[in-house]
Order: structure tokens, then sequence, then C-alpha cells
């Protein structure tokens, strides 16, 4: 019992901020419970939801150095691809050009100092493994091919309106910006907009959840002022 006593009043003397930090993680999490929205809809969290790998760990910062690695390159390309002004099939082909002597000297140097050079790495790949490469790509593209039916023939009005809107914002943005600015700046916004969510992942939830609150109403009024008012004969037509 003194044993007991004493664990409790060093839990209590030293262990207080650990207390409180365990308290408010959990007032957090029930407040994350209680809003009853996660972004994207996800059950798990968001390392899991992104896959739980190295690229998970990339793109939420649990390897600095490498995250890091990602923006430099990605800048030090946009940079030569957009500013340089040189085309992109002549800048391909100077850094072939370049490589490729490089490893031309390389391979002399080494023959001249009575160095064996390196083998070629081979590619092995099992059969199980391709099969099951194949079956998955099969399965994504029958996928893709149903939902771009569906959206065709307008089984599906809400999504064909999603699918409209965003191909019209790709093409207004399109308009403005060059391919490696946007591969670039999807690039940055890829690596850093997921860590910041990650570290104020419960507020970013919770005003996300009114937001979609208040659009879903808003949705809701319009599909019943404009949507529910589309004579369901056409729908039965294609139907038919």
């Amino acid at each position: 019992m003194e044993n007991s006593a004493d664990f409790v009043d060093r839990m209590d003397g030293n262990g207080g901020e650990t207390r409180k930090d365990t308290a408010a993680s959990d007032s957090c999490s029930s407040s994350t419970i209680a809003s009853g929205y996660r972004l994207f809809g996800r059950q798990a969290s968001l390392h899991q939801f992104m896959g739980g790998g190295k690229a998970a760990d990339v793109i939420l910062w649990k390897r600095r150095h490498v995250s890091f690695g990602v923006i430099v390159v990605a800048t030090i390309a946009w940079f030569i691809f957009e500013r340089s002004g040189l085309p992109f099939l002549t800048i391909c082909s100077d850094v072939l050009l370049v490589v490729t002597v490089l490893l031309f000297f390389h391979t002399k140097f080494a023959a001249i100092r009575n160095k064996q050079p390196q083998s070629l790495p081979e590619l092995v790949l099992s059969e199980e493994m391709v099969n099951n490469a194949a079956a998955s790509f099969r399965v994504k593209i029958n996928n893709v091919l149903l939902l771009a039916h569906d959206i065709t023939i307008g089984k599906d009005f809400r999504l064909f309106f999603k699918v409209v809107v965003c191909l019209w914002l790709l093409s207004a943005v399109g308009s403005y910006f060059s391919f490696f600015t946007l591969a670039y700046a999807g690039t940055i916004l890829s690596i850093t907009i997921p860590a910041l969510y990650s570290k104020y992942e419960e507020h970013i939830d919770k005003y996300c959840g009114m937001i979609h609150r208040k659009l879903s109403h808003h949705y809701k009024i319009v599909d019943e002022s404009v949507i529910s008012r589309i004579p369901h004969s056409l729908s039965k037509d294609k139907d038919a």
C-alpha cells in the first residue's frame, strides 16, 4: 500500500504534465469523434491512409532529409525546364549525352587501372508478381472504363457535374500556367500540405466539417429545386 501511495504521489508531482497531455489528447480525439467528420472519410490514421510505407514517410516528413531533397530537386528541375528557355527535348538530350560521356570515361579509366567495370544489375520479376500486377492493373482499368461509361450516358448526374467542373477548372488553370509549373506546384503542395494537415489535423477536420455541412445544405437545396425537376422520362429512355 505504501509503494502504491508513493507511486501515486510521484505521478501527481512529476507526471502531472504527462497526465494533462493525455487528457488533452483524449479531449481532442473525443471532440473529433463527436464532430463525426474526418477529411476524405477515412477511419485510419493519415499515415495508414497514405499506405504506411516509405512514400508516406517522405510526404509526412518523417524522413526530413529525403523530403527536403525532393523539394530541392523539384525546384532545380523546374528552374531548368521552365526558366532556362531551352526545349524539353534539348535538355533531355544534353543530360543523356553528359551521362553517357561520363560513364564512357569512367569505364576506360577503370580499364587502365585494371579494374573490372561493375556489371549491370538485372531486373528480376517473378511470374506471380507479374500476374498480380497485371490482374490489379486490369481491375483498375475496368473500373475507370465503367466509371467513364456511367458519366457519358448520364447515369450519375452528380458525378457528371463534378467531372465537368474539375475539367473546366483544369482548362482554366492550364491557360495561365505551363505543364512544368503545374507539375512543380503539385509536387510542392503534395510534400507540404499533408504534413501541415497531419500537424493540425483536429482543427482542420473541425472547420472542414463545418464547411462540408454548409455545402451539403446548399447542394441539397439545389438538388431539390433543380436536379429533381429534370424529367424522369429521359433517364427511362436511356435505361431502355
